[in-house]
């Protein structure tokens, strides 16, 4: 049997990800690889729940923002507290997109990627 383990977002700056992460979400480094010359970061943030990491690459050499396509792919989080959350978010500034009719919500974070945020049902 395979399990879920980690999901990956290459970013521009692993700083302000990482801020915006645990500011957005509450999720903190778990664990962090650096490369002998530099070249890359990786650091993996967890919930503190369960084992499951999103992992944000940072990359020396790719000064350009990443393609993300048409944004069609998503990490969805559970929020005990639906409402709270989306009140949080929209003082952060970071929903970018709502739909009502499904009780869900998308956020983005630095670097465009789509977080959706679905209540605990």
């Amino acid at each position: 049997m395979l399990t879920f383990h980690h999901f990956n977002f290459n970013v521009a700056d692993l700083e302000k990800s990482m801020a915006f992460y645990e500011a957005a979400l509450g999720l903190h480094e778990v664990r962090r690889k650096e490369a002998g010359d530099g070249s890359y970061v990786i650091v993996f943030l967890g919930d503190g729940e369960t084992s499951f990491c999103l992992e944000l690459t940072w990359l020396r050499d790719h000064p350009q923002k990443y393609d993300l396509g048409e944004c069609e792919f998503h990490l969805a989080l559970r929020a005990e507290d639906y409402d709270a959350a989306y009140r949080k978010h929209k003082e952060m500034g970071c929903v970018c997109f709502e739909n009502p009719d499904m009780g869900i919500y998308f956020i983005s974070d630095p670097d465009g990627y789509w977080i959706e945020i679905i209540p605990t049902r």
